[in-house]
């Protein structure tokens, strides 16, 4: 029965866990053993490793099957060598007898257990599979394929993160097929997959947090049952040394050095009980029926868990597999990049990205955008205003992504040795406004002193986004400036809006 357990739970684990070395680590970290066979067959319990992991989630008998011609003897490389058996693929089985024993898991599971095993694998060259998630901030690490030449892109961190297409460069000697910066393609690959998460995203994490509580609920009823089995065998060990005859010395020391591993395995186990234990109180405890509630209205959250510090970037890699297959990219020969997921099933969305780029020949419209710029600077209009119009004809500089910037026009004018019109003051602004100068002209007054009025905070007034102060042309307002500096108020409130009556002075 326990053995049976451990097995079923071994199972269990790789399913939700998906990697080899986890359900590894995890047995370890609770003290689990695993049971295998002595060298004259008798059954005894071992620790993890990750070949025993390994053969038990391979063994097609666990499955319930009669399998035979797994494996074959391999050529030999050169004379004089031994000979050594590799295994064949499952296609190549010459015997395979289903529902012939009774099964831990079905042979649709097993199938697709041994295909994580191998897709985790991170075998490019040979085998082009995508790896376990691993820790890394580039998203599509193992997912990311070539549009051109059809070969898997490696991820290079040099330099902010790039996807590389090296193939070419590395069999061939040619120049490496391109290169693609990272970070614009991955916000653009993790919206579509929030996008195509949020329908199911609470069903989803319903079904992760039943797993979770079914994986623990398994992992600590296993300890328990190791645990008994390890007092039986040290009540075991005491029958057998209370029988013992005394005058038999060595076998006496022998027997009592037997009892006494047994109690240290058993004391370990309780330990080890009590520790995994602990958590689960305090998580239970933790969890009020405010909090439950909560939990049930978890919809738009999953961007919030995306974007959290303590989800690994294995952790979003893992997610994003869920529902990925493969991603394919084309950097193209200006600043578009075309993106093409394929999900899993079979379905593909064509996206594309704007990729920041060195000069504006490089710009898709950047031709246009150029002469544009050129007419606009020879009809005499600044910078500032030719850029504002590109932007809302929907062109773009190099480095940026939805706007012109004033110092890519300047360039260009600059490039055509067209000079720059007046620039007109930052503190430009519409009929029925005044600046802090033309106000001062008004009263006569010296313009520092509305500024001195400001810095003090006995003239209240909003700054405007460049940097501007800007009064209404107003009686109502230039009258309580004037009040204010014949002291006959002592504070002036305009922040929330120009005076048209004397409401806002404080006598």
């Amino acid at each position: 029965m326990a053995i049976q357990e451990r097995l079923g739970l071994v199972f269990d684990m790789f399913l939700k866990f998906r990697t080899v070395a986890k359900v590894m680590r995890l047995l370890n970290e609770r003290g689990l053993d695993l049971p295998r066979r002595g060298r004259h067959g008798d059954l005894c319990w071992a620790r993890a490793t990750i070949c025993s992991v390994a053969a038990i989630l391979k063994n097609p008998a666990y499955a319930g099957a009669f399998v035979y011609g797994r494996t074959r003897m391999r050529e030999l490389m050169r004379e004089g060598a031994s000979r050594a058996k590799a295994p064949r693929p499952i296609e190549e089985w010459r015997i395979v007898v289903k529902d012939r024993y009774p099964a831990y898991i079905d042979w649709t599971t097993y199938e697709m257990i041994r295909n994580i095993i191998t897709d985790n694998r991170a075998e490019y060259m040979r085998t082009k599979t995508r790896g376990a998630p691993r820790d890394g901030d580039l998203l599509l690490h193992g997912i990311a394929w070539c549009a051109r030449c059809g070969h898997k892109m490696y991820v290079r961190y040099k330099g902010g993160g790039q996807y590389v297409c090296n193939h070419l460069r590395s069999n061939e000697g040619l120049p490496a097929c391109q290169y693609i910066r990272a970070a614009r393609v991955d916000a653009v690959v993790a919206d579509a997959f929030m996008a195509a998460m949020a329908p199911a995203e609470l069903d989803a994490l319903s079904r992760a947090r039943r797993t979770q509580q079914q994986v623990d609920t398994a992992l600590r009823t296993s300890a328990e049952r190791q645990l008994e089995r390890k007092r039986y065998a040290a009540a075991l060990a005491e029958r057998q040394f209370n029988r013992v005859d005394p005058d038999n010395r060595l076998v006496a020391a022998e027997l009592e050095r037997r009892w006494e591993a047994a109690l240290s395995e058993v004391q370990a186990a309780e330990e080890g009980l009590v520790q995994q234990a602990a958590p689960q109180v305090i998580g239970q405890m933790g969890i009020s029926k405010v909090l439950q509630g909560k939990i049930v209205n978890l919809t738009g959250r999953l961007p919030q868990i995306w974007a959290d510090e303590a989800t690994t970037d294995a952790h979003r890699k893992a997610l994003l597999r869920c529902l990925v297959e493969k991603v394919v990219l084309d950097r193209g020969e200006h600043d578009v990049a075309l993106i093409r997921i394929v999900w899993r099933g079979g379905a593909v969305s064509e996206l594309e990205v704007k990729l920041k780029v060195n000069s504006v020949a490089k710009l898709v419209r950047g031709t246009e955008m150029r002469s544009r710029v050129l007419d606009l600077a020879r009809d005499g209009i600044p910078d500032d205003e030719i850029a504002t119009a590109l932007t809302n004809e929907g062109h773009r500089s190099p480095n940026c992504e939805h706007q012109v910037l004033p110092i890519t026009v300047s360039q260009i004018r600059r490039g055509a040795g067209i000079k720059a019109t007046a620039a007109r003051s930052r503190w430009f602004h519409g009929s029925g406004l005044l600046s802090v100068t033309e106000l001062a002209e008004r009263l006569d007054i010296p313009v520092n002193w509305l500024y001195v009025q400001i810095r003090q905070g006995r003239l209240l007034i909003d700054q405007q986004p460049s940097g501007a102060y800007l009064f209404e042309d107003a009686p109502a307002v230039i009258d309580a400036v004037r009040k204010l500096r014949n002291h006959t108020i002592t504070c002036l409130d305009l922040r929330i809006c120009q005076l048209h009556q004397e409401g806002h002075q404080h006598a």
